[in-house]
């Protein structure tokens, strides 16, 4: 299968395609006599696994180590479940992080209502944090 078969077949650009490769998510498919890369049918699915590991989060590099376990023959579930742990708590983090962000907006807010530009101290850059 030639490069722009499994870009359609995968939904990935050939651009893509030929990035993975040079960053070792997907391995150097032989070449045709007249210099084409010559993609396996299989590999449409390891594009599909690269694009659904990037949709939950995990970078390139985390994928690629999920790709060279599986590549020694080994299954890499509980890798990737240890992984998805992770990633989880750091999400969990981040939102409580951002919801402690948004009460203090919203006291922000609050206090926002009750200045005006006559009521504002000419010393303070803006009474609204200060306060």
């Amino acid at each position: 299968m030639r490069i722009g078969e499994l870009a359609q077949a995968a939904a990935v650009s050939a651009k893509t395609i030929r990035f993975y490769e040079q960053t070792g998510l997907l391995p150097a498919p032989p070449r045709t006599t007249g210099g084409y890369r010559d993609y396996d049918p299989d590999t449409a699915h390891r594009l599909e696994f690269i694009r659904t590991a990037q949709a939950a989060g995990l970078p390139l590099t985390e994928i690629r180590d999920i790709l060279a376990i599986r590549d020694t023959g080994q299954a890499p579930c509980a890798h990737v479940s240890d992984l998805l742990d992770r990633h989880l708590d750091t999400v969990r983090h981040r939102i409580a992080d951002l919801r402690a962000t948004e009460r203090h907006l919203r006291k922000l807010k609050t206090r926002a209502s009750t200045y005006t530009a006559t009521t504002c101290n000419s010393t303070d850059v803006c009474g609204i944090f200060t306060r």
